[in-house]
């Protein structure tokens, strides 16, 4: 057992309280709740409330004896399962066992009660229960993780089909215009090769960011640290996408100094700083988007933060859209898997950096990875 699991309850029901005293005296140990019943109605009720490793029943008592409770017991969903232990003071010559287990009991015991036996009888109806609850957490897990799997495959399909279709369809039209009498125009096939390229780009990323949640799994995501310059690395990235967002009309601004030295695997780095600005194209509304590269003296510690102005990031949601699948709420109408931000974040901290956000709903949202000026992988 270990110090998260919950308790276990068990139930004792006797008329007695005497009995009650000496029976929960018996079985207390760390871990477990006892809980008592003078009658089978309080019994019933109890049963109703919570749940139960195993119920002590006394076979006489008035009003409603330990046979009749254990029968209404049977008859109801949520208490069906309960292990039943009888004990009675008559002699065995009564033959209760053979009606207890009649009734539904798993054992019987008889008084004076031998407290090793009761002990070890307890134990293993409260390591039953135990398992029980392992087994149903594991069921629920495994029925998340075939849920989640079937959301992912569906997910794939839909942002791969429409590439696909578009690459496709693009062929078709190349066909037709290849088999015209007037020879096609080369600035319209050149035209065409960019859409294709794009495209299989976009195929090829979303098979790179399946690959990265796999090794981030299993915690072999690929470093190779070495010396880089930050600054110009944001440069590189900003300007492959400036032409991407000028088709949009958004104007990308960034301020860096003319240097910043930092040792990390430049390629993951780029990695994470192109998913941040893709993000703020994809959200921002169409909006300016502003990155900024710096230094940190204090830490030290360099980084580089991405502010679009769309729609923003609740608070409730700052934290969730770095796990897997999870957007922020509203942009389900917008492409992607729902895992760049987790990759982004899994890449940060192999550094020993964090990437974090700073937003409110309605004002936009920043976006900060900050690196240590000498990042190392983690272990």
């Amino acid at each position: 057992m270990t110090d998260s699991s919950p308790d276990v309850n068990v139930l004792l029901v006797d008329d007695l309280q005497e009995n009650l005293v000496a029976l929960e005296a018996l079985i207390r140990q760390p871990g477990r709740r006892i809980f008592s019943a003078r009658s089978g109605e309080q019994a019933l009720s109890l049963m109703i409330e919570h749940p139960f490793a195993l119920a002590i029943l006394d076979v006489q008592m008035p009003s409603m004896n330990g046979f009749e409770l254990a029968e209404l017991m049977r008859g109801t969903e949520r208490t069906r399962n309960i292990p039943i232990v009888f004990v009675s003071a008559a002699g065995r010559e009564l033959n209760y066992a053979f009606r207890g287990y009649e009734s539904g009991a798993v054992d019987f015991l008889h008084k004076p009660l031998d407290p090793i036996a009761v002990r070890s009888k307890v134990n293993v109806f409260v390591e039953l229960f135990r398992q029980r609850q392992e087994l149903q957490a594991a069921k629920a897990d495994l029925q998340r993780a075939v849920s989640m799997r079937d959301d992912f495959m569906s997910m794939i399909a839909h942002e791969l089909r429409n590439p696909l279709n578009s690459v496709y369809l693009q062929a078709q039209l190349r066909r037709r215009m290849l088999s015209a009498a007037i020879p096609p125009d080369p600035q319209k096939m050149l035209s065409m090769v960019e859409r294709d390229e794009r495209q299989i780009r976009s195929m090829v990323r979303l098979l790179d960011d399946m690959l990265d949640v796999s090794r981030a799994r299993t915690g072999r995501l690929a470093m190779v640290p070495a010396p880089f310059d930050l600054a110009q690395s944001a440069r590189e990235v900003v300007d492959a996408i400036r032409d991407q967002a000028a088709n949009d009309a958004i104007t990308i601004t960034l301020a860096a100094p003319e240097s910043l030295p930092l040792v990390g695997d430049e390629f993951r780095v780029e990695q994470v700083i192109t998913n941040l600005l893709t993000n703020a194209l994809r959200y921002g509304q169409g909006k300016p988007v502003a990155v900024t590269v710096g230094l940190r003296e204090q830490e030290p510690e360099a980084f580089v933060s991405v502010r679009d102005q769309g729609m923003g990031i609740a608070a409730e949601d700052q934290e969730r859209i770095f796990e897997q699948f999870e957007r922020a709420e509203g942009t389900n109408d917008v492409p992607g898997l729902g895992l760049g931000l987790y990759i982004a974040r899994q890449i940060a901290q192999a550094h020993q950096g964090r990437l974090e956000v700073r937003s409110a709903h309605g004002e936009g949202a920043e976006f900060v990875l900050s690196l240590p000026l000498t990042a190392r992988q983690a272990a």
